[in-house]
């Protein structure tokens, strides 16, 4: 349900809400927040909650730090978890100055511009993700220990998979703040799991990737573990994987899919950087069905992107290379403005490559482009890149 301010004051009150949780992320995709009481929304809504801009990574210096939190009301969620009584809601924030001007590093802003941009040239740009994770135990003081909750395989059922039950308890979870779950299974890596979404507008997608992980830590926490969402958790087994399903509508009724997804693949070095953020993504990327190279192929899991066998309504392309350290805002928006650039510039896709490129021989290889190899080489190619300095303009230093 998308409420207005008013409904939120009435909601808060019948409700008998005690807390009330602003939240954004940093630059890095980490979610921050400040709890208010009641009494405090009015103000909230009306002048905003100031906090110190200076003590969150990538948002300023400590000459004038100060900056406002203005919730939006559409975004409100009861956090199921909590307790019955004096319940505990949250909603995402728009991040201003005190003269009221946008701040320009509001992750959610960039994102929202960047679907206003799709918008006026007739494109909705609809995500699905899929999100990777693992579960391991505690230890007796709740630390996390690297000893996975099993030792099961891809798509097994219990007993072998320990993990159904936890993921059982996460969907229902999101379904009862409004997040709908596609489905979830077992994924190859002992201890390794996978949920993915329905693909929604670009706003709330990001907004419920952000749910997302705060519920995945949430109930694994409550059943003794510790879910982990690095990209590479342990050496020689599977890494964490945060496929991108996109898709396309068009006000003028024409397919564009493939201009966009030949926009992706043209800045895809360029954005790298954003997508697969930490040194340890690039152990991920090359192995076990993540990608290195820059290649596209129907159904083909080996590949950067790939077209999967889906039909009418579910036909999109997927996104391999990214892992869920990634800020969901960030990335969302420079998928956006790099496939609008390939629309615009009519570019088409590359010869499909209909070869599993783990096991081609190097004269096949060896004349792909290639992904990164290192975090200071994506770096490198952000710096250099056009689009990602009007976009993201001096996020990287």
């Amino acid at each position: 349900m998308l409420y207005t301010a008013d409904e939120v004051f009435d909601f808060v009150e019948q409700e008998d809400v005690k807390f009330i949780r602003l939240s954004f992320c940093d630059i890095y995709g980490k979610q921050k927040n400040i709890s208010i009481l009641p009494s405090e929304l009015r103000r909230a809504f009306e002048h905003g909650i100031s906090f110190d801009a200076s003590a969150i990574c990538g948002f300023g210096e400590a000459v004038h730090s100060d900056l406002l939190l203005f919730p939006n009301p559409s975004t409100l969620n009861i956090l199921p978890w909590r307790p019955t009584h004096g319940k505990v809601v949250r909603m995402f924030c728009d991040i201003r100055y005190p003269d009221g001007t946008p701040f320009e590093r509001d992750c959610r802003m960039i994102l929202r511009r960047a679907a206003e941009e799709a918008a006026k040239r007739g494109l909705t740009v609809r995500f699905g993700p899929e999100f990777e994770f693992y579960l391991f135990k505690t230890d007796e003081d709740g630390e996390p220990t690297r000893v996975p909750l099993d030792h099961a395989g891809y798509m097994d059922v219990a007993p072998e998979d320990r993990g159904e039950n936890v993921r059982r308890e996460i969907c229902l979870t999101l379904l009862d703040m409004g997040v709908q779950p596609e489905s979830s299974h077992h994924e190859e890596g002992p201890g390794q799991n996978e949920i993915d979404f329905r693909y929604s507008d670009a706003m709330t997608a990001a907004d419920n990737a952000m749910n997302f992980i705060t519920v995945v830590k949430a109930i694994s926490g409550r059943n003794g573990l510790y879910a982990d969402f690095s990209p590479k958790p342990l050496e020689g087994e599977s890494g964490n994987g945060l496929h991108i399903n996109i898709s396309l509508e068009s006000r003028d009724g024409v397919d564009y899919t493939s201009a966009f997804m030949a926009g992706i693949i043209e800045h895809i070095r360029e954005i790298t950087a954003f997508l697969n953020p930490t040194e340890a993504s690039y152990r991920r990327l090359g192995e076990k069905k993540a990608p290195r190279y820059i290649t596209w192929s129907p159904e083909n899991r080996s590949q950067l992107i790939r077209i999967p066998a889906a039909k009418g309504p579910y036909q999109r392309f997927e996104l391999r290379s990214p892992d869920p350290m990634t800020n969901p805002y960030l990335a969302f928006a420079l998928l956006i403005y790099a496939g609008l650039d390939g629309v615009e510039q009519g570019l088409t896709p590359p010869e499909a490559v209909d070869v599993n490129l783990y096991t081609a021989d190097a004269s096949v290889t060896d004349s792909l482009p290639r992904l990164p190899g290192s975090l200071a080489e994506a770096r490198e190619e952000a710096l250099r890149s056009p689009l990602v300095q009007r976009v993201l303009p001096g996020f990287l230093g």
